[in-house]
């Protein structure tokens, strides 16, 4: 319990007290946010914030990780997953800061790494980590063997995962505290019901450096964390949720992800076949903007569905432990 403590308090703290030496550093070299047309107009104001602060998440995330970790098979494979998935957001946050490009590195080439990276978490958690490719379906308490098709549902939950991730990264402090809350859900499994001292120390670090990014991310944001925090974070969800058994769970414990996804699916799919909008506009976080609601009420409210799906999903997984 006491390194779980000591390493979450440590990458809030990193994060705390390396944030306004960043954010100087990101505004000296002029790395701000571009804002895309088609948004909420009122967005606008927001170009030119400091981006990619995801590079401050890891970095505290990862420094009482390396110290503290005994370096078990099944926290590496997150820890990697999690630093691959934001490598490959800084190669797409460079692409569009430095290189002007408004779309960063193409969607196939995203999904191809992404491909590659699934596939070694895959490797990692079958050969080294000795994990099941059969998955418990708790909903209904029973369980499946993907076998040859377990690999492929690797890949739909890191790509599922980042991008939803990414998605909800619209607003001020949304994505950065939905994270942090699912992650404590995933702290909670992985020490109280697991007894897994290292992916708990993982998830702790990550709950702690969402925490302290919100200190300065939360609205009216000095920072966003960019493609390299999305996708990093949302690749640390997805590996996770391998890890410990609840990729099927990930659709409730995750819930607010899901429901951010979905809007843009369904909005995607309504103007496609019948040229009409569901929604004002998606993601979904958009749509409650263009009716009027502050983005501080958006942020709450979410927040709070984040928690409400996280404590859910704890208290299946826990039942059907016991």
């Amino acid at each position: 319990m006491g390194e779980v403590l000591i390493g979450g308090t440590c990458a809030l703290l990193l994060c705390v007290f390396a944030s306004p030496t960043f954010i100087g550093y990101l505004r000296g070299r002029e790395f701000g946010q571009n804002i895309r047309d088609e948004g909420p107009e009122h967005h606008q104001s927001k170009a030119g914030t400091p981006t990619m602060g995801g590079v401050l998440i890891f970095l505290s995330i990862a420094v009482p990780f390396l110290v503290l970790s005994d370096y078990d098979w099944r926290a590496v494979g997150v820890f990697g997953t999690a630093i691959a998935c934001a490598l490959l957001g800084f190669v797409d946050d460079y692409a569009k800061i430095v290189q002007r490009r408004s779309l960063g590195i193409q969607g196939r080439v995203k999904m191809l790494v992404l491909l590659l990276i699934s596939l070694l978490l895959w490797w990692v958690a079958t050969h080294k980590a000795g994990i099941s490719t059969t998955i418990h379906l708790r909903f209904v308490d029973a369980s499946l063997d993907l076998g040859f098709f377990f690999p492929v549902a690797v890949f739909l939950v890191i790509a599922g995962s980042t991008n939803a991730v990414n998605l909800s990264d619209g607003l001020d402090g949304l994505a950065a505290g939905c994270v942090g809350i699912v992650m404590l859900a995933y702290v909670a499994i992985t020490f109280i019901t697991t007894g897994d001292g290292d992916l708990a120390l993982l998830s702790a670090c990550v709950v702690g450096a969402c925490v302290g990014f919100l200190w300065f991310n939360a609205f009216p944001a000095t920072i966003f964390m960019g493609d390299t925090g999305s996708l990093g974070l949302g690749g640390a969800i997805g590996a996770m949720a391998v890890m410990t058994d609840t990729m099927l769970l990930l659709v409730l414990i995750g819930g607010i992800f899901v429901i951010e996804a979905l809007s843009v699916i369904i909005q995607v799919f309504a103007f496609q076949s019948f040229r009409r909008r569901v929604f004002l506009m998606a993601p979904i976080h958009h749509h409650f903007e263009m009716k009027g609601w502050s983005e501080t009420k958006i942020i709450l409210r979410f927040w709070i569905i984040a928690a409400v799906c996280s404590a859910i999903g704890f208290t299946l997984y826990q039942a059907n432990i016991t």
